[in-house]
Order: C-alpha cells, then sequence, then structure tokens
C-alpha cells in the first residue's frame, strides 16, 4: 500500500511512499514509487491523456510548432494513444477551432489502440510491403509529419537492445521518406548518443535540418533523447 510522508514543514507536497508487498519484487515497488510521485503522470490523469508521454510530444511541438491546423500526420506504433490525443487537438482534427483548417491525424500498431475522437486508428505493421501505399490511402495524400515514439521489446543487454531500437528508427525513417510531402517533418525516439552517422547522414541529405533534443518530460535518468528533422526536401 502506499502512504504520505508527512515529514517537513510548510506547504510542500508530500512524497508518497510505497511499503514493500509479499511477492513484489524491489524493482516493481520503486517503479510504482517512482508513477506516484510523478508529476507528469499526475498531470496526464488530470488533462485524460493516456499516459505521461503525452507531454513529451507536447513540449516538442511548443518548441518547434510542426502539429500545426490542417496538417496530417502519421503516428507509428501509436498505443496507448497519448501523442495521438496531442496531434489531435493541435491540428484541430474535430473541427472544433472555427475558421482554422482541419488536419488528420492516422495512429497505426500492431494492437488494437482504444478508440480516440479525432483519430483514425488502424492495426497494421509498417514494416510490411506497401504499408507505405496503405496509409497515404487512408491519409487521402502524403503526410506532414510522420512521428515515432516506438521502442524495440527490451531483452536486458545493452548493445542487443540498442540495436534493435536504432534498426526500427532507421525503418521509420525509410518510411517517412516514402510517405512524407515535400516540407514535412520527422519526429522519433532515440537513445543517448543520438542517430547513428549513417542515420544522421541519410536525414541530413534529405531534410534542411536535423537535431537531437531531450524534452523537459523525459525523465532525467532516461537514456532517451529525440530526433526532430524539418524541411523534407523529398524524394529526388
Amino acid at each position: 500500500m502506499a502512504e504520505k510522508n508527512n515529514s517537513g514543514r510548510g506547504q510542500r507536497d508530500l512524497k508518497v511512499r510505497v511499503k514493500s508487498a509479499k511477492g513484489r519484487k524491489l524493482s516493481s515497488t520503486l517503479w510504482l514509487e517512482r508513477q506516484l510521485n510523478d508529476p507528469y503522470v499526475k498531470r496526464a490523469n488530470e488533462g485524460g491523456y493516456r499516459g505521461r508521454a503525452a507531454f513529451k510530444i507536447k513540449e516538442l511541438d511548443e518548441r518547434f510548432k510542426f502539429l500545426v491546423p490542417g496538417a496530417r500526420v502519421v503516428d507509428l506504433g501509436c498505443a496507448p494513444g497519448g501523442w495521438c490525443q496531442v496531434a489531435v487537438k493541435n491540428v484541430n482534427a474535430l473541427g472544433e477551432r472555427k475558421g482554422k483548417k482541419v488536419g488528420t491525424v492516422l495512429g497505426i500498431d500492431l494492437q488494437d489502440v482504444e478508440p480516440i475522437p479525432g483519430a483514425d486508428l488502424y492495426v497494421l505493421d509498417f514494416l510490411e510491403e506497401f504499408a507505405d501505399d496503405k496509409v497515404k490511402e487512408w491519409l487521402g495524400g502524403k503526410a506532414d509529419v510522420v512521428m515515432s515514439d516506438m521502442a524495440a521489446a527490451a531483452c536486458g543487454h545493452k548493445q542487443t537492445d540498442h540495436i534493435r531500437i536504432m534498426a526500427l528508427v532507421e525503418a521509420a525513417i525509410y518510411f517517412a521518406l516514402d510517405v512524407l510531402d515535400e516540407g514535412g517533418t520527422f519526429v522519433a525516439k532515440v537513445l543517448a548518443g543520438g542517430a547513428e552517422e549513417q542515420m544522421l547522414l541519410m536525414l541530413k541529405k534529405n531534410f534542411k535540418k536535423t537535431i537531437h533534443v531531450k524534452p523537459p518530460a523525459s525523465r532525467s535518468d532516461s537514456s532517451e533523447k529525440f530526433v526532430i528533422s524539418t524541411g523534407f526536401k523529398g524524394r529526388g
């Protein structure tokens, strides 16, 4: 069970301590305690977002302004849907902002995702042959933004996990090159150290600007960063 630590003076937020429970590993107890004390988890619950990850794309968009009204957005590996929720609001997919263009949000994942008002969600492996053609058909054209918060399943071996995640990012880049419209933006999660040299060369060749950034919502002890590539030059 969880209990509040009432030590200390003043009106500071009280930290929740989690007591160990029979059958629960220490790592699970520490994870639960971190979740209960995470301000982004609290904000996500209060704002109706499906997880704290929503604030990562929210903060990235506040800085780089790629989720604009009228934009057509593809979210790769969209489960549980937090990024789609932010995109729906920012691109005006529901048409709630009168006088603004109405955008499109398309989320794809290997599993079913609970419906999100304003987003079109599909079960699809983006690595499949002709997956890019299906996405362009569903969008009714090319995308303005391709974004990915995907992470390959971890096996616990650091080097192997790194290779798996970077391979997934590379596949997402190739997919983006096929579905993005000229001037489009690519956003993806990478690991500490950022995109590897070959990936960076590919991004710099096809986009006007590429940088790495760690949004405030990313935990300080996390190795994740995000690569932002803007101004897609188009496939020659």
